[in-house]
């Protein structure tokens, strides 16, 4: 819990930024606090309100009952999501109502869109207090360094796996540290959920759903995922839902903890059908791969399917800050080398972003001769080809004799790895389709076009996210190739299509060894050459000011 000191500490920091002493004069003092709330009002002016709209006349009277119940589990993971980020995130909310901040009603706003008191487009600045965001969010002590974490299993190896482990809690007692397993942690949260999972399970009719939602309730009181991820991956009805504790980008400590969220969607059968033709071409894609044949993955699992779905709601980490338009599930790599992944594309999150972002950033810093070549479709085919790619490349690695995963091995550089690697691996598995004839290769520039331009759109999240230091990886490599030219004065960019072909496939090879060997220490300088911010898309990054970062997306109520 947070002490009452340190709640008296962001109180106080927060009157002292919000408030001028008595002596300064009433002009000066309405004057400060009018900047404030011009300040506060942008970060939330980042995030333009959308109204998502979704058809639901197929779905049965049972159906909507069935959504209804997981969206209450939705609900209760937004619960258990607020305290996985910061463990005293609920007492700092409170300190914000309990103040008498003129500003207090945006905070609150500023509060509930990040889940913190730290704004996640500004590297995790606080505007809330002076607190740090820790690297190891509410999973770890606050105080833990990563040379204590280690320390402590090379003097307890007994302890590892559950150190490890995807799904504890680490804590501290007395002088010892102790993993407690999220069922346990979590216990009323998670005996709350499974229950409504249940019920929901004896509501509907889908036989996979059923099965899934049983399954996954009990992991939800024994922390074994592994039957219900593979249960996942049989979903075949109109609700696709995910739900559970899956990606790790919160963890910066080491990347090792699971984070719950909630994806409440309705299926597009017919979008789905037109993009499973792709699967079958994920082992050709895996052969294509421009490193030698010992480090590809030819034992992947290929089911992959590919759905396109709706979103209706959503919960915990799903719904902070940037919006997820895709995603590519289970993480577990014994599920992939199984069964393989799935991958999921939520329609009208990206059709909303395309409208409200891409289109106004592209027009503003594309060259005009290239305008015409901007593309909708692609901007939807390289999220597709980005959530493929991520169930390609190396994944389970045997390291002198050692069986491991890229993802144990790269530690915290993994997220931002793997996100940049998804991206430019897409744009080269479709240069590999538009060879084979399964995309127009009249349309190799519109591609390459709206793919440099997305990259743009991605490096606003900052290179402290994932994505966004994903993005500015890639820029700078291409740079460096010359790959670009960018036009001072217009501030504009000019794509040279031979040069960047040519710099997606070098740095499609580079990073992909990077995790072909495990190599932290290279991600490591990877990540520090390239992964940052450019004078020229500082300077751009003023330019569309005006333009949303992000949408924030409001689902009508069932």
């Amino acid at each position: 819990m947070l002490k009452p000191t340190l709640i008296s500490l962001v109180l106080v920091s927060l009157l002292n930024a919000c408030s001028q002493p008595e002596s300064h004069s009433p002009t000066l003092t309405e004057a400060s606090n009018t900047q404030i709330a011009q300040d506060y009002q942008h970060m939330l002016n980042r995030f333009v309100d959308v109204d998502m709209h979704t058809d639901l006349s197929a779905l049965s009277k049972q159906d909507i009952q069935v959504l209804k119940k997981l969206i209450q589990v939705a609900d209760i993971l937004d619960v258990i999501y607020l305290k996985q980020t910061y463990e005293n995130n609920a007492q700092i909310r409170k300190a914000i109502i309990d103040s008498n901040s003129p500003h207090q009603s945006t905070l609150l706003s500023l509060f509930d869109l990040h889940y913190g008191p730290w704004d996640t487009l500004e590297a995790d600045k606080p505007f809330f207090g002076d607190t740090k965001r820790p690297d190891g969010a509410g999973v770890y002590p606050v105080d833990m360094t990563r040379e204590e974490f280690n320390q402590w299993i090379a003097a307890h190896p007994e302890d590892e796996a559950a150190f490890k482990s995807g799904y504890t809690v680490i804590v501290r007692e007395g002088d010892k540290l102790k993993a407690i397993p999220y069922s346990q942690y979590y216990a009323t949260e998670l005996q709350a959920a499974a229950k409504l999972m249940q019920e929901a399970a004896a509501l509907t009719h889908d036989k996979s759903l059923r099965i899934f939602l049983l399954k996954r309730a009990d992991a939800f009181l024994n922390d074994q995922y592994r039957d219900s991820e593979m249960a996942w991956m049989d979903l075949t009805g109109q609700l696709e839902v995910a739900i559970g504790p899956y990606e790790t980008y919160t963890d910066k400590l080491f990347g090792y903890k699971t984070f719950f969220e909630a994806f409440i969607t309705v299926r597009n059968p017919e979008d789905s059908a037109k993009l499973a033709v792709y699967k079958k071409y994920l082992t050709q894609m895996e052969l294509n791969l421009p490193i030698q044949d010992q480090y590809k993955n030819l034992q992947r699992g290929s089911e992959s399917p590919i759905s396109v779905v709706d979103q209706i709601a959503g919960g915990g980490d799903n719904k902070p800050g940037v919006q997820t338009v895709a995603f590519n599930l289970p993480n577990d790599e014994y599920v992939r080398e199984v069964k393989g992944s799935k991958k999921v594309m939520l329609k009208n999150v990206l059709n909303a972003k395309y409208q409200a972002i891409m289109q106004p950033i592209s027009s503003l810093i594309i060259s005009k001769e290239q305008q015409p070549l901007l593309m909708e479709k692609y901007f939807f085919n390289e999220t597709l080809f980005h959530e493929l790619s991520h169930g390609l490349g190396p994944g389970t690695l045997t390291l002198n004799g050692r069986e491991t995963s890229v993802s144990e091995e790269l530690k915290e550089t993994y997220s931002k790895i793997e996100e940049g690697k998804a991206d430019v691996m897409g744009a080269y598995n479709m240069l590999f389709l538009m060879d084979k004839g399964e995309l127009p290769k009249t349309e190799r520039q519109n591609m390459l076009v709206t793919y440099f331009a997305g990259l743009f759109r991605s490096m606003r999240f900052g290179i402290h996210e994932a994505h966004g230091a994903g993005a500015a990886f890639q820029y700078n490599f291409f740079k460096e190739k010359q790959a670009f030219t960018f036009d001072k004065q217009t501030q504009t960019y000019k794509v040279n299509f031979v040069e960047l072909e040519m710099a997606i496939s070098d740095l499609v090879k580079e990073i992909t060894m990077i995790q072909a060997l495990g190599d932290y220490q290279a991600a490591k300088a990877f990540l520090a050459k390239y992964a940052v911010l450019d004078d020229d898309v500082a300077s751009i990054n003023q330019k569309m000011a005006s333009i949303p970062t992000d949408i924030k997306p409001h689902y009508p109520k069932l």
